[in-house]
This record gives C-alpha cells, structure tokens and sequence, in this order.
C-alpha cells in the first residue's frame, strides 16, 4: 500500500535549512498496523503528513497504492487522500459550531454523497462507534474520550482504506486511551491499514510492527519483539 524510497524533507526558512526527513525507506502493506516512534522533532508528525498526502516530499519518491505521487499537486492529492485517508489527531480537530452528527457528515460532503446516503453512514458509523446517543450534541458538550469517538467516527465514515492516527491518545487518561487502542485495533482487524504515530511503548505494542525514527532516519523496527537494525 504505502513505499517510501530515499524519502527526504527539508523546511528552509531565511535563517536556517531543518532535515526533517532523511533517506527515509518505509514500506506498510494492505491490512498492516505500524506504530512510528521516537522523541519530539525526530520528524514523526512530517513523515505522517506526507503519508497522507497532506504534503510533498523535497527529494525521494512515495507510491501509494501503486501510484508515484512524490510530485503530485496538491489538488491532485486531495482527491486521492479524501477517498482513501482517514485522519485522527491529538487534539480531535473537531469544529466546535457543529455538532456530532455534521462533523461525522463532513468527508461525505466532500465526496459529494447525497443527503439520504450520508445520513444512513453517519447513523451506522456513530452506531458502530456507540456515540449516536450524542449525534446532536456539540464537542464542548462531550467528554475527551467521547470526542476521539467522533473523530475516530469522522475518519471511518467514507470507509478509507488507510487510517493515520497522530498521538490519537494524547489528550486522553488511560482508561479512555486504552478504548480508543481497542477501537483502532478492531478496525485493523476488520482489513483498516493504520499507521499511528505514539509516544507510548505500550500502545505501540498494539501494532505489528514499530518504527523508530531519530533526526528523521528509521534507526531500528521493533517485529515481533525482536529489533532489527
């Protein structure tokens, strides 16, 4: 599904040149789950962004679901991204002025699926997510765990085939971080690839297999529990 080869990224501003990404070489097949792993500024959230065509790389290439798309534009990455990436975020990204259900709805309206066919998608994936109980309330209204529920719900509704997942627990106690690893889990059991960014070793034991990333290089993966070099 995903191949980075020699994938670099470097963000220049007038007074300094930062390599976020170097020679990164990544490959996550259909139906994997990968944790990426290592401290702040290694490039974990830059290597999530250009994974999920939110961003070009500077050097390298990126096949995604057997397409070069190092150089696409970035309408022609949009169109690929909203009908196969699902995004869930730290920070749930949710727009407060609208509630559960019109947050959930979003991604089909940019997919244009007419009104009768997106109200039977929210209902079901809010029912699957056990938060219809709240398809009228705003974010403010509900608790943490209750609003990665939506976000989680916003990503699957249009049924990616890819979920990218940044510190999805983050903001989240444990007893709410371990549901939301279930809910991941599940999903991956059901034939969702995901790629999840985590600081935690124990959530990341969730996943198949580890990457660790440090000053924007793949340093070690961690299969099975045996590190490989």
């Amino acid at each position: 599904m995903i191949k980075t080869n020699n994938l670099v990224k470097v963000f220049t501003t007038e007074e300094v040149e930062t390599t976020a990404l170097n020679n990164v070489n990544l490959e996550v097949k259909e139906g994997e789950f990968v944790a990426v792993m290592g401290p702040s500024g290694c490039g974990k959230s830059t290597l999530l962004n250009v994974l999920g065509l939110l961003d070009n790389p500077t050097d390298g290439e990126y096949h995604f679901l057997g397409y070069e798309v190092s150089k696409y534009s970035e309408r022609q990455r949009a169109n690929l991204r909203k009908e196969n990436i699902g995004f869930v975020f730290q920070s749930f990204n949710l727009i407060d002025e609208l509630t559960v259900f019109e947050n959930v709805e979003l991604p089909l309206l940019y997919l244009n699926v007419p009104s009768a066919k997106r109200k039977e998608k929210v209902n079901a994936v809010l029912e699957q997510m056990d938060i219809i109980h709240r398809s009228g309330h705003f974010p403010q209204q509900l608790s943490g765990g209750q609003q990665q529920r939506v976000a989680v719900s916003r990503a699957l509704v249009s049924n990616p085939k890819m979920i990218l997942a940044d510190e999805p627990t983050g903001n989240l106690d444990s007893s709410n971080g371990d549901e939301v690893m279930k809910l991941l889990t599940e999903l991956n059991a059901n034939g969702t690839t995901i790629v999840m960014v985590t600081h935690s070793p124990a959530y990341a034991e969730y996943a198949h297999r580890s990457v660790h990333l440090f000053d924007g290089q793949i340093v070690t993966e961690n299969i099975n529990g045996k590190f490989h070099v």
